[in-house]
């Protein structure tokens, strides 16, 4: 959901929440206030606590995924993690190829969600379990896990400011002369709603990105988010005709590029995923106020892939 909408008169100097319950009733009010809390739902743009009293005409912003089910529904699952990074308030994953993040209609089970549950089940009391941001389930790499409701809001927060530090590697189809900045909208595909595209109606959206190494008919790029859309990284590259190699969704059929060996070619069609990996991420921490900064070396499939290319 994506909306704005008018406090009445009869809710002024009702509680930010209980006026919430009222105007969106189809949702429970302990889901309202985690929205709430996770900065989803805005008091005149800004976020408030949940007991804030609100006034007639206040405008209350709303985008949330109404699609992930409740937290209360979701069960521990042990699920094995690698955890690159762990302390009382924050937790860092590195999610493989093919984990989910979070439970959502029709997909109950076998999430990183069910899994971080089983870790820590004080996430339970943590938004989205503790999740601040998502990877695709075909996006390999570094994922932070807020531990307590202070630290979720801290990061947050610095999401919302800009001031994470994300750094993906990628190959793209084609190879481009430099790198270079894409700032674009993003927003939902008008015809297929499983999709992202650039929109002019989408919210802000740029990205970053430079040459690591050229190849014949392909590049390995490194990406910096700024923002942080759904899809950012597949959306802009192939917005800019550089679609990442695996990418079903964004990179048109598929079409197989010409004078390159057959091993190529094999290689490339077999890649079963978008060729992205989630390489750096910073955060200022919750507590200590200190610039903190995680690695992730490319996984196995991908490092195989740039030999593939190396070899031509």
């Amino acid at each position: 959901m994506n909306t704005e909408i008018e406090i009445p008169e009869e809710l002024a100097g009702v509680r930010f929440d209980r006026a919430l319950a009222k105007m969106l009733s189809q949702y429970s009010r302990a889901r309202l206030q985690q929205w709430i809390r996770a900065g989803d739902i805005r008091l005149n743009t800004a976020i408030v606590p949940t007991r804030q009293a609100v006034q007639a005409g206040d405008l209350v912003q709303v985008q949330v995924d109404d699609s992930v089910v409740s937290d209360d529904s979701v069960r521990p699952e042990p699920i094995d993690l690698n955890v690159h990074y762990e302390d009382e308030s924050v937790l860092v994953i590195n999610k493989p190829v093919g984990l989910v993040m979070h439970v959502a209609p029709g997909n109950y089970t076998g999430t990183m969600q069910n899994a971080l549950l089983h870790h820590d089940p004080g996430l339970a009391a943590v938004p989205r379990s503790g999740i601040v941001h998502r990877l695709d389930k075909d996006t390999s790499g570094l994922v932070m896990v807020a531990r307590n409701l202070s630290a979720h809001n801290h990061l947050v927060q610095q999401l919302q400011e800009r001031r994470v530090h994300r750094i993906y590697d990628a190959v793209v189809s084609g190879v481009p002369v430099s790198g270079s900045t894409v700032d674009e909208p993003i927003g939902r595909h008008p015809v297929d709603r499983k999709r992202m595209c650039v929109n002019d109606a989408g919210k802000p959206a740029i990205t970053h990105f430079r040459l690591v190494k050229k190849y014949q008919r392909h590049c390995h790029i490194r990406v910096q988010l700024e923002t942080g859309r759904t899809h950012q990284i597949r959306v802009h590259m192939a917005h800019i005709r550089y679609p990442l190699v695996g990418d079903a969704v964004y990179a048109g059929r598929g079409r197989l590029p010409g004078g390159v060996s057959d091993e190529l070619r094999n290689a490339i069609a077999a890649f079963p995923r978008q060729a992205l990996h989630a390489r750096e991420l910073g955060i200022e921490h919750p507590v200590t106020g200190e610039y903190i900064q995680w690695d992730s070396d490319l996984p196995a499939d991908m490092q195989q892939l740039l030999v593939a290319l190396e070899a031509g």
